[in-house]
C-alpha cells in the first residue's frame, strides 16, 4: 500500500503546533486518557481509518489496555468490559461520528447519559476529542495514509 500523498498536516508548517496545543488542552479536560483512547479507536473503526485504528490500538496496548477490551471496542454494547462512563463516552462518540445516520444525530438520551458521567469541562474535552479524531480520520482516509507508516512511539507530545 502507498499513501496518495504525505499527510497534509505534515506538509503545512503552521498546522502541527496548533494541533498539538488542542490535543494538550483536551487531555487536561478531565476525561481519563484511556477513555479518550477508546473513543479514538471506536470513531476510527466507524470511519474506516486503518492508520488511526492501528495507532489507537498501539497506544491502548502501550497504556496497559487488555486485549479483551481492545477486541471488544467495536461491540462495546454487548461486551461486559466497559464502565458506565466509558459506555457513555463511546455512545456519544458513535452518535457524533455518525451524524447523518438519523434525524436526531445526538439524541437526548445519549447526551444525558454522557452528562451524568462527565461535568461540562470534561464534556467539552470529549466533544473536541471526538471532533479531532473525525478530522484526523477524514484526512488519513482521503490521503490513504498507511497503517503503521508513522512511528508514533517517539511522539511524546501527542500523549
Amino acid at each position: 500500500m502507498k499513501a496518495r500523498m504525505k499527510n497534509p498536516a505534515m506538509l503545512l508548517p503552521d498546522v502541527m503546533q496548533p494541533i498539538y496545543a488542542l490535543i494538550g488542552a483536551v487531555k487536561k479536560g478531565g476525561v481519563p486518557a484511556r477513555t479518550l483512547e477508546l473513543v479514538h479507536l471506536r470513531a476510527s473503526q466507524i470511519n474506516g481509518c486503518s492508520f488511526c485504528v492501528d495507532m489507537g490500538a498501539r497506544e491502548l496496548k502501550k497504556g496497559g489496555e487488555t486485549d479483551e477490551r481492545m477486541f471488544a471496542v467495536a461491540v462495546w454494547r454487548e461486551a461486559p468490559y466497559f464502565t458506565d462512563a466509558e459506555r457513555a463516552a463511546l455512545a456519544l462518540a458513535e452518535a457524533a461520528t455518525r451524524l447523518s445516520d438519523r434525524a436526531d444525530p445526538v439524541p437526548d438520551d445519549v447526551w444525558e447519559d454522557a452528562a451524568k458521567h462527565y461535568d461540562e469541562p470534561a464534556l467539552a474535552a470529549l466533544i473536541l476529542h471526538i471532533a479531532l479524531v473525525n478530522c484526523f480520520n477524514r484526512v488519513n482516509v482521503t490521503t490513504r495514509q498507511v497503517a503503521g507508516s508513522l512511528k508514533w512511539e517517539a511522539r511524546e507530545d501527542l500523549r
